[in-house]
């Protein structure tokens, strides 16, 4: 690694906005040099993050790797998730003091960049069996759910409801984005904003499944899960967009995908503690189900409100 010179520097800051440091163990990187190389080479591209030396803390050596949105730099920590911060950043959710952009820091901020969904889809369509339901995912499997993977939605297909996948981020407002590259953006606050409002109506709203979901608990303490505390089936109140033609990845070119994201409000009694701004916003019951694939969005607005205090139960692993 070199020293960066100061328009080097200046230049990484504006283009990278969002810094994780990681310790560097007394021994070096070794082999995981070339892995985190090649892995940022192969996932994101060489002009979508700068790395350096990152000084000398109290713990030693540091490496800092520098990233174009919070997306980014949540992919790499997943990747990677036995280096060790050395910053205090919170990851998944990364927050940078610089938010990417421009962005306002009480818009979108992201939180729950991990959930796990482990329910069947016979069970699914047993929930929705008052209705007219298609499966399209073929053979789904449970698991953990991360940022730009593909996961089961249920929207409508004109007709009735359809089980489908889709691709975790929706298109991230062309206000934030510098380079072609758009990562995605996985919740939504501010549904005020022009940037969301078209896809606010009903045959843009879709249910997402969740068993239960995390939120990252700090520098190398894992996260904390989250679970209903009844066992009851829980959905994500999210919104998609059908054959959106963006760059995700720069080694991928141009795809066309379906997209999503899901809806946040403040956080109850038990995420509060945890995270302290926002939570998604969960569905536990049919006619908030209902309420929210069918009514109009001043009917469906109202479900974007915390859930009930003692709904929760906190877990320390996924159910």
């Amino acid at each position: 690694m070199t020293r960066r010179s100061t328009p080097q520097a200046k230049t990484d800051d504006a283009a990278f906005p969002v810094r994780v440091r990681l310790h560097v163990p007394p021994h070096g990187l070794g082999r995981r040099s070339r892995e985190i190389h090649v892995w940022l080479d192969r996932m994101l591209g060489r002009g979508e993050y700068a790395c350096h030396g990152g000084g000398r803390g109290a713990g030693g050596d540091r490496l800092a790797l520098y990233f174009r949105s919070p997306a980014d730099a949540d992919a790499f920590h997943i990747a990677f998730p036995d280096l060790e911060l050395a910053d205090g950043t919170r990851l998944p959710g990364y927050s940078s003091p610089a938010a990417p952009f421009g962005r306002m820091a009480a818009e979108d901020e992201p939180i729950c960049n991990l959930y796990n969904q482990t329910t069947t889809q016979e069970a699914m369509r047993s929930l929705f069996r008052g209705f007219a339901f298609t499966d399209r995912t073929g053979n789904l499997e449970p698991g953990e759910v991360y940022p730009d993977r593909h996961a089961p939605i249920i929207r409508h297909d004109g007709e009735a409801l359809e089980l489908v996948r889709a691709r975790w981020g929706m298109p991230s407002p062309p206000s934030v984005l510098k380079t072609a590259r758009d990562p995605g953006v996985t919740n939504v606050r501010n549904t005020a904003s022009p940037h969301w409002r078209r896809w606010l109506g009903p045959v843009n709203r879709c249910l997402v499944p969740v068993t239960s979901f995390a939120e990252p608990l700090g520098a190398g303490r894992g996260n904390q899960w989250f679970a209903a505390a009844d066992g009851a089936p829980m959905f994500f109140a999210g919104i998609e967009v059908r054959g959106w033609k963006s760059v995700r990845k720069v080694k991928d070119g141009e795809t066309t995908d379906d997209l999503y994201a899901f809806l946040t409000t403040e956080p109850n009694a038990e995420v509060r503690p945890i995270h302290p701004k926002a939570m998604p916003v969960i569905l536990t019951r049919p006619d908030e189900w209902d309420t929210w694939l069918t009514a109009p969005f001043e009917a469906a607005a109202r479900l974007q409100r915390p859930l009930a205090d003692g709904a929760l139960v906190l877990t320390d692993a996924p159910l």
